[in-house]
């Protein structure tokens, strides 16, 4: 008797412990002030062996776009799947900024959705949207260092192979890198010294990860910046942080194998915008909205595989929630709906407070791309939208654009204003060193005086001009192309609910 009972609970102890990890898991990696200046986007100069091997097994986006290219109000994008001139997250949140979502936007926002979809959900680094009640965790992950994807993968790891909650997870990982910031390499023998990205100084390492150090002269120098000394030694320094994230990736994917997880978890890899150099960050070119998005989802037959249908960060909340089935995909919003009266009276929300500034939260402006993945061939949006007003908030000069495969139209709406600089791209020793040559100096496509005084539109050829060198709005061959996007981003400012539509008429 004692012998089967003995065997009865050492069955019951096996049986315990191979209890199998939740399925449709989902990691969000989100990097902060990212070019898709990867391997796999063939930079040939970027060390990031491990996001070109999420490339290799899952599918790589030729043509992912930012909504805006600054901190908090991209990120609220794409935690909530609306524009942020809509979601109220018009620029920064934190300090003197405080820019807020309103409130109703709960019913939409992906942490919230995802519970409500039986998720556990879980955040660890960079915040920088509010209210809380809105974008909601249930666990965060504290004291991490945002400079250190490696010891933020491994602070994740209880939350990830947590097997006491059967429930599947979903995880906000967001480093720092690759931001400015850490104060400049002194040791350069420029007299404009390079910011060093978070790097350490004096060539030191992070703890637990392998250093990558760039040569300035190999780096690759994209076309929106002037190819100088100062732009390459701070383009070193911006690879070196990029491939310290790409030792996050590769932690995280080393968890996630030894928690038998690899193979139930989708991993989408993204950046909030683009570069953080004058011409990227704050700005509505190229180089300000061009973002890495690769994705693995271990469900899909067809990975190893690129595609071109153009996409944006008003998808991913959708997407994400149609992964985890909790989307109504006929009426583009979550199944399962809160009660907004009780969430008012839970969070203490009165009607004066202008919860939704009028209108209802209640169906996303993006839309699932999940059959992309099915099918690289499948087309997604055929225009994208764009709406920049703030980065911090002394910086009002509202940018508005559409974009399709054949054209691009900017329409700068505070035009006689000269553009405002943040500060960390003012002092960048890339802007400094070309700002001291005088209004004629060239900065990549245009002149130090053409980036600060801008015209009221810019049209660009897109396919054949790629790099936005000529300024078509002006041209008289193109008067009825410059009509038609004008008619174009009006039309999708109507349909984003976008308040700076009435410029049109009163300015």
């Amino acid at each position: 008797m004692m012998k089967f009972f003995a065997s009865c609970l050492f069955s019951l102890v096996t049986v315990a412990s191979i209890t199998p990890a939740a399925e449709r898991n989902v990691i969000l990696f989100i990097t902060d002030d990212e070019s898709p200046t990867l391997g796999c986007y063939g930079d040939a100069g970027a060390v990031t062996p491990a996001i070109d091997a999420i490339a290799a097994d899952g599918m790589l986006f030729r043509n992912a776009f930012a909504t805006t290219a600054s901190c908090s109000a991209s990120r609220s994008v794409v935690m909530s799947g609306i524009h942020n001139h809509r979601n109220g997250q018009f620029g920064h949140q934190h300090h003197y900024h405080k820019f807020n979502s309103f409130s109703d936007v709960a019913q939409l926002a992906l942490p919230r959705v995802m519970s409500r979809s039986g998720y556990r959900t879980g955040h660890i680094g960079k915040y920088h949207v509010a209210p809380e009640s809105v974008y909601h965790f249930e666990t965060y992950l504290k004291g991490s260092n945002g400079r250190n994807a490696v010891a933020m993968a491994e602070m994740s790891k209880p939350f990830i192979a947590d097997q006491a909650d059967d429930r599947p997870f979903f995880l906000y990982f967001a480093p720092s890198d690759p931001h400015r910031g850490g104060g400049n390499d002194k040791t350069s023998s420029l007299d404009l010294k390079p910011n060093l990205f978070g790097n350490k100084r004096n060539r030191g390492h992070h703890e637990g990860v392998e250093e990558v150090f760039y040569d300035p002269a190999k780096v690759t120098v994209p076309p929106f910046l002037p190819d100088t000394p100062e732009t390459r030694s701070e383009l070193a320094q911006y690879y070196q942080s990029c491939s310290r994230v790409d030792q996050g990736v590769a932690r995280l994917v080393k968890i996630l194998k030894e928690a038998d997880l690899y193979d139930k978890t989708m991993i989408l890899f993204t950046s909030d915008h683009g570069m953080a150099f004058a011409g990227g960050k704050t700005t509505v070119y190229e180089g300000g909205l061009r973002v890495p998005m690769v994705v693995r989802d271990p469900y899909q037959e067809k990975r190893g595989v690129e595609t071109d249908a153009m996409i944006s960060h008003i998808d991913i909340t959708p997407t994400i929630l149609d992964f985890a089935g909790g989307l109504n995909r006929e009426k583009n919003r979550p199944k399962k709906l809160i009660d907004l009266k009780q969430f008012h009276q839970e969070q203490h929300v009165s009607d004066m407070d202008n919860p939704n500034g009028n209108l209802p939260f209640d169906t996303y402006h993006g839309k699932s791309w999940l059959p992309v993945l099915a099918d690289p061939a499948l087309p997604h949006h055929k225009q994208i939208f764009a709406s920049h007003t703030f980065h911090e908030i002394q910086m009002y000069y509202p940018m508005r654009v559409v974009r399709d495969s054949k054209y691009k139209l900017i329409w700068n709406i505070a035009h006689p204003l000269p553009y405002p600089f943040a500060s960390d791209l003012w002092a960048a020793s890339s802007w400094q060193a070309q700002l001291a040559k005088g209004n004629d100096a060239p900065y990549g496509q245009m002149t130090v005086g053409d980036y600060v005084q801008r015209p009221e539109f810019e049209l660009f050829d897109i396919a054949a001009d790629p790099y936005e060198s000529t300024n078509l709005a002006t041209s008289p061959g193109h008067a009825d192309i410059l009509e038609l996007y004008q008619g174009k981003l009006k039309d999708a400012q109507h349909q984003y609910e976008d308040p700076w539509v009435m410029k049109w008429d009163y300015e």
